[in-house]
């Protein structure tokens, strides 16, 4: 009979939606020291049953991928909170890398889950400057510096430098995944780690997430109708705003190409 004053159960969530790094001339893509400070309050609301994150990215930078999913487990461990990831449209790449933080991962049917690898590239404008008369030089100190420079011929060993680097970060990739994920991961004839992405159906078929379902529904169902769901979000700065805001359509029209480029990957 003492059931109207049981206390309603807490949820932190945190948002991260975007490019992970700082992409574009106002940076707004999602880094460790944009949202170390937002990820450490949300851990630290003791009266948190959970803390949920929301992720919607197609990746970028590895590094940055890394220090947030190394900071989500060690908050996860040091406040001994359970995290729940839900996937957006797209939590692919560094995205995915991010939600392997969750000890549970959910999306919806029609996400794009997984692209479980390493991308380089790039332009060649050889021929290009060979056409219209220009002529390129060159001057290092250091015979590598001059790497996969765009207007100079390809050389193999640039090429398999690059790939030797390529493989460590996607060693380190797939080090996660395994870890994160153990045995749910399914073994069947579709390759994991190829780069290849999924639809959500088709990721928890694989073990790349435990279940289809999105934030307010599977919290709801987890900790009551009443759950209170605390939010935290970095607020955008008095400059931010104003700089966003400009006129400099020029910039602001390159700063959207370079993030569209990493979305349209993924049919977005």
């Amino acid at each position: 009979m003492f059931s109207i004053f049981k206390k309603k159960k807490i949820v932190s969530h945190i948002k991260l939606s975007g490019v992970i790094g700082n992409v574009g001339k106002f940076k707004q893509g999602i880094d460790f020291s944009g949202q170390e400070e937002i990820i450490s309050k949300a851990f630290s609301l003791k009266k948190a049953s959970c803390v949920a994150i929301t992720i919607n990215s197609p990746g970028g930078s590895p590094v940055q991928s890394h220090l947030i999913y190394n900071f989500i487990r060690r908050q996860a461990k040091k406040n001994k909170k359970k995290v729940i990831v839900f996937a957006e449209d797209v939590a692919a790449s560094g995205g995915y890398l991010i939600a392997c933080a969750g000890d549970e991962i959910y999306s919806n049917s029609s996400s794009i889950i997984g692209s479980i690898g390493v991308i380089y590239s790039s332009f060649g404008f050889t021929e290009l400057i060979k056409k219209i008369g220009i002529e390129r030089r060159v001057h290092t100190a250091g015979k590598n510096k001059s790497t996969l420079d765009p207007f100079l011929e390809e050389k193999k060993e640039d090429i398999e430098r690059l790939k030797n680097i390529q493989l460590d970060l996607h060693k380190d990739f797939i080090n996660v995944v395994e870890k994160s994920r153990g045995t749910k991961l399914k073994k069947s004839e579709v390759e994991l780690f190829s780069g290849e992405f999924w639809s959500g159906s088709k990721a928890k078929e694989l073990g790349l997430i435990d279940e289809i379902g999105d934030a307010n529904q599977v919290l709801k169902d987890k900790f009551g109708e009443n759950v209170v769901i605390k939010k935290f979000e970095k607020s955008k700065s008095w400059l931010s705003k104003k700089l966003s805001s400009s006129n400099d359509h020029v910039d602001q029209l390159a700063n959207i190409l370079d993030e569209r480029s990493f979305w349209q990957r993924y049919g977005l």
